[in-house]
Formats: structure tokens, C-alpha cells, sequence
């Protein structure tokens, strides 16, 4: 298609220089036939001549002269009736003029295109004046008629001397114009992967419609890091409105890890990095082959997956310790047995009876604290798991929790998530140390409407000074090479979510104590900043919680 409007604009401008040619060709013949007519006719010798008794004789030879030099086809001579003097066909004197001449006889030179001895002509008709230069004939009376002119054969040669040269540089023309399609095609075709207009039409449909089916964030970034294309999967993972494409990447106030590994070059494959309420798998993949690089980004939602894997965790617990109590409870049942085989009843009895006093009296002391069932039950499952690493979990005298003060707001999973964690962390740190123990307190503070406070207290190594400030950062772990530092991170993230604080403290007698405050009458409701912080007060605490405008750089567990 472009070669043939290429051909057709070629073919047009050939066409239409071509006739501009041949109207200047038929005007300049014009103008050299008037000046030779005009010249013959002005001609002293001329008039002379016809005065004589033979004009032919004289006017012939000069006419021959005139139209030889002059380069005209024919110059006739003839008296006022027509009858010609001169003739380049010296058979044809003395025959009447072929053409008009009644606009010369009232002493008008003119111009026409007439068939005569010689073919089709641009002719010029003009008087010859006896005296005075008047053309009008004031001043003499014609005498006589000059035509002179040019025939069409030999403009029309003229003309396709032109055309050759015309039609050369158009060939040359439309040979340059193919050429430099196919160049500029070729390259379009490379750079479209061979793919013609609709087939690319085609495939940007396809490519707006899977973008918006994919339920995985996509994200595009150019090679300065802005945002090329975003899906509506990514929106909701990053939070992120309207109006973000073209911004960068450094602007979006996402947390200071998820930003770095998306200006990061390098590949990253499946890392976890935690928002203000979401865990995402983010998988980073460099883009080149264009003119700029880019970097291609999937997100997964991992949030849910991560709190079931969480829950699935403390069932694993809550199983090996009933496990582990089922193994203790035969060893028991196998003293008992044993006891009474040996005619001893009232120690067997002594030595049951007190067993099961222990195993009631923590029963009771959690029940009797705490009448939801929720978290009951947690304490319950964990004071077994933590007596199984030898840790004795200890349930402090202020807690109390009644049964429906939790409010909808906070959903059981959310106070697993911080409790538990809480524990297994202050488990984990408490194991090995002498007299190993941890205890939880767990209380509303100022009423209905005030905060519940969670608080577990260990009596491990504690936390060492300088790692303070990244102590509820994603990825920190004493546990290292095994740890993946999320326990403490989670926490973090669902305190923030709920607007409340987490705050690290140092017993007097030493350890560690994580203290979480949930504002019940706002639980639930997100607060207005997305961004979490962590940093340490003037006396030794590591204080998490909101700021507007700080970001959340992720949290870990010990």
C-alpha cells in the first residue's frame, strides 16, 4: 500500500509537470513564432520588396533565412487577399493562405492553432504597414501579411525531450520511495515482532483483558524506575489509586524494602516483604531488548496464607504437647497401676489426686481470668507446648478478660497472631535459661472504652542494645540460619493495622517484655496512616506503632 501511493503521487506530479511543460512549450512557441512574424513584418527590405514587381523572388530566400535562423517552421509572406508570396514548399506560392486573417487585415496581430500544408501549427498572423511603425494602421495602410509559426509535431517533441527527463527523475523517485518503505517496513517489523496493525490491535485487547483477569498484581517500571502499567490486582495489593502510572517507584510510600528490591537491577525470586496489612511474595524480572530497560514485578497476596500457616503452627504445637501429655498420663497411669499391684492404694491415690490437682489448678486459674474462650484456650495450649521445652508459663494475677469484651473488630485470628506469637517468641528465648519461665498478662486497661493490653514477659538473654531499632523489622532473627523473621513482624503489622503499639522493654531482673495495646473502641478501624515505625524511647524502650508519613520496613521474631 504505501508503494502504490507512493507510485500514484510520483505518477501525479509526473502528470501534472508533463502538461505545465506543454502549455509552457505551446506559450514559448508562441512567443518566438510573434517575434519572428512581427520582425519580417517590421522589416524595411520587406516592404520594399513588396513594392516591386516580383515579390517572390526577394521575400523567398529571405523567408527561408528568417525560418532557418529563427528556428520557426514556416514564415509565409502574402498580400492582403491571402495569396502567398513565400512558401517553405516553394509548389505552394502563389496559392491562397490556409487560416484566418480578417483580425490582421483591421491591422491586430493574433494567434491561433490551425491545420494548414504543414499539419496542425501554433500560428501568428500580422500586417506589414506602408510606412510608420503604427500598428493600427494610422499611419499607413497594410500592404501586406506575415504568418509565421511552429507546428504541434515539433512542440510535441519538445515536450517528450522533457518527458524522458521527467519520467527519470520520477523512476528515480518512486525507486528511492520503495526503497525507503521497505527500510522503514523492515525496521517496524522488527520492532513489532513481525506483527501487522490488527494483529497488534489484536493483541493489546487481549493484553487489557488478561490484566484485568489476572487476580496477581503486575507491574511495569521503564528504565528511570516510573511506573509503566499496573493492573488492577497490584492497585489493591499496594494500595496504590489512580493516577500512579508515570510516577516513580520512590513515590508511592511503600515500606523502604519493598522499594529497594523494586529499584534493584538484579532478579529477586519469591521474597516476602510485609506492607502495612498484606504479606507479598514478590518475584522482580529485568526487561531489555529496547531502547530503555524495565523491570517487570508480580505480587502474590501471601496475608491469608500466612496467618493459616500461623494457626496451622499452634496446631502442630497444641498436638505435640497432647502428644506429649498422652505419653506422660500412661507413665502416670503405669504408677498408679503399679502402685496398687503393690498393695500401696493410698499412695496411688495420693500420687493421682495430685496430679491431677496441678493440671485443674492451671485449668482453673486460666478459666477463672479468662472467660474468653478464644484466648482460653490459647493460654491453655500453650502453657502445655512450653512445659514440653521445660518453660513454665506462668499466668500473671491481674489478667482478666470477660467473655464478650472483645469487640467485633478484632477477629480471633488477629489475637492468635499477636498472642501467640508473642509466647512462642518469649518460649524460644526463655528455653535454657535458669528457672525458665514466661509470663503473660492480658487485661483491658480504663474500661470498655480504653485499650487491651497484652503483655509476655521471659526470663531469657534479652534483646541486645544495638539491635534494637530492627527488632520488629521483616528478616531479623536470632534463630538465623533457620529463622525467617516473621513472628515479631506479623505482630507488628497486626497491632498497626488496628492502631495500636508494640513496645520492647528490659525487666529489672532481666529478659524481655513485649507489650501490645489494642484500643478497643478502634479496633479494626485502620488508621489514617498506612506506615508503621519502630524506634527507641530515652529509657531503653522499643516503641512500634503509627506515624504519618514513616513507612513500615517489615518485622522479624527472635
Amino acid at each position: 500500500m504505501q508503494v502504490v501511493l507512493v507510485a500514484v503521487v510520483v505518477a501525479g506530479c509526473a502528470l501534472f509537470t508533463y502538461l505545465s511543460d506543454r502549455h509552457q512549450a505551446e506559450e514559448a512557441a508562441r512567443r518566438q513564432a510573434t517575434a519572428a512574424a512581427r520582425a519580417v513584418a517590421d522589416a524595411p527590405s520587406v516592404r520594399e520588396a513588396i513594392r516591386g514587381e516580383d515579390p517572390s523572388r526577394t521575400l523567398q530566400p529571405y523567408a527561408s533565412d528568417v525560418q532557418r535562423h529563427t528556428g520557426v517552421a514556416f514564415v509565409t509572406i502574402m498580400d492582403p487577399r491571402g495569396i502567398r508570396w513565400t512558401h517553405p514548399d516553394p509548389d505552394r506560392i502563389g496559392e491562397r493562405f490556409l487560416g484566418h486573417t480578417a483580425e490582421a487585415l483591421r491591422g491586430q496581430t493574433f494567434t491561433e492553432i490551425y491545420t494548414g500544408t504543414l499539419g496542425p501549427s501554433v500560428r501568428v498572423v500580422t500586417p506589414v504597414l506602408d510606412g510608420g511603425d503604427d500598428r493600427r494602421g494610422e499611419n499607413g495602410r497594410i500592404v501586406g501579411l506575415v504568418s509565421a509559426g511552429i507546428t504541434i509535431d515539433e512542440i510535441s517533441e519538445k515536450a517528450r525531450g522533457q518527458l524522458v527527463a521527467l519520467l527519470g527523475v520520477a523512476a528515480g523517485a518512486l525507486v528511492l520511495g520503495a526503497v525507503g518503505t521497505y527500510v522503514i517496513n523492515a525496521r517496524l517489523r522488527r520492532s513489532t515482532h513481525g506483527m501487522n496493525a490488527a494483529e497488534l490491535s489484536r493483541m493489546h485487547d487481549y493484553h487489557e483483558a488478561t490484566l484485568h483477569a489476572v487476580r496477581e498484581g503486575l507491574l511495569m517500571l521503564d528504565g528511570r524506575r516510573r511506573v509503566a502499567l499496573i493492573n488492577d490486582g497490584a492497585r489493591e495489593l499496594l494500595g496504590a489509586g489512580e493516577g500512579v502510572v508515570g510516577r516513580y517507584v520512590t513515590d508511592l510510600g511503600l515500606p523502604a524494602p519493598l522499594t529497594a528490591a523494586l529499584l534493584d537491577a538484579e532478579p529477586r525470586v519469591d521474597e516476602v516483604h510485609l506492607t502495612a496489612d498484606r504479606v507479598l511474595v514478590v518475584n522482580t524480572s529485568p526487561v531489555s531488548g529496547g531502547d530503555r530497560e524495565g523491570t517487570v514485578v508480580s505480587l502474590r497476596d501471601h496475608t491469608e496464607l500466612q496467618a493459616l500457616a500461623g494457626e496451622l503452627n499452634s496446631e502442630r504445637g497444641f498436638t505435640r504437647a497432647l502428644r506429649s501429655q498422652a505419653h506422660e498420663a500412661a507413665n502416670r497411669l503405669h504408677t498408679v497401676v503399679s502402685l496398687i499391684e503393690l498393695g500401696r492404694a493410698d499412695e496411688a491415690v495420693e500420687f493421682a489426686t495430685a496430679e491431677l490437682e496441678l493440671a485443674q489448678a492451671l485449668t482453673d486459674q486460666v478459666v477463672a481470668a479468662v472467660n474468653e474462650p478464644v484466648l482460653a484456650a490459647l493460654l491453655l495450649g500453650k502453657a502445655a507446648q512450653a512445659n514440653e521445652h521445660g518453660v513454665e508459663l506462668v499466668v500473671s494475677a491481674d489478667t482478666s478478660i470477660d467473655d464478650g469484651m472483645l469487640p467485633a473488630g478484632l477477629p480471633p485470628r488477629d489475637l492468635v497472631t499477636i498472642l501467640g506469637n508473642l509466647i512462642d517468641n518469649a518460649v524460644d528465648a526463655a528455653q535454657g535459661s535458669p528457672a525458665a519461665r514466661v509470663t503473660v498478662t492480658a487485661r483491658t486497661a480504663g474500661g470498655a472504652s480504653g485499650g487491651l493490653l497484652l503483655r509476655v514477659t521471659d526470663t531469657g538473654p534479652g534483646v541486645d542494645p544495638s539491635q534494637r531499632e530492627s527488632v520488629f523489622q521483616h528478616g531479623w532473627s536470632t534463630k538465623a540460619p533457620s529463622g525467617r523473621g516473621l513472628g515479631l513482624s506479623l505482630v507488628h503489622q497486626t497491632v498497626t493495622r488496628h492502631g495500636g503499639t508494640l513496645t520492647l522493654t528490659e525487666p529489672a531482673v532481666g529478659g524481655a517484655t513485649f507489650t501490645a495495646t489494642l484500643p478497643l473502641a478502634a479496633v479494626g478501624n485502620r488508621p489514617a496512616g498506612r506506615d508503621g515505625w519502630a524506634q527507641p524511647q530515652a529509657d531503653g524502650t522499643v516503641t512500634s506503632g503509627l506515624h504519618p508519613g514513616a513507612r513500615t520496613d517489615g518485622k522479624a521474631d527472635r
